[in-house]
């Protein structure tokens, strides 16, 4: 009996630490002064993953939303954020006026 209770606890850790691992990851494009993808729809848990590709300085930075984050100021190089909150974001480079992104998490 005992040894089932370890293995049955031992069946549960391995799934639950498989379950971020099924998350989704999604990449998108900071060139210079504009996001691609300029809307996105993604999942609960999904890591959304900026990409930068042009020669100008941006970042990102959420103006509303159910979870705020802002990355630093970069010319290359990437920026992760795990989106754990349902809801619509509103993400903005705040170097650039008119550089905006949603991303809606359902």
């Amino acid at each position: 009996m005992k040894r089932l209770a370890v293995l049955a606890a031992a069946a549960f850790a391995c799934a639950a630490l498989a379950v971020p691992a099924l998350a989704a990851t999604k990449t998108v494009t900071v060139g210079d002064d504009f996001f691609r993808a300029k809307s996105l729809k993604v999942k609960k848990g999904t890591t959304v993953r900026w990409r930068w590709a042009g020669k100008s300085p941006h970042n990102v930075a959420v103006t509303s939303g159910p979870q705020r984050f802002r990355s630093k100021v970069q010319t290359s190089g990437t920026f992760s954020k795990r989106l754990t909150k349902t809801g619509r974001y509103r993400i903005v480079c705040t170097i650039h006026p008119g550089m905006e992104q949603t991303i809606t998490v359902r």
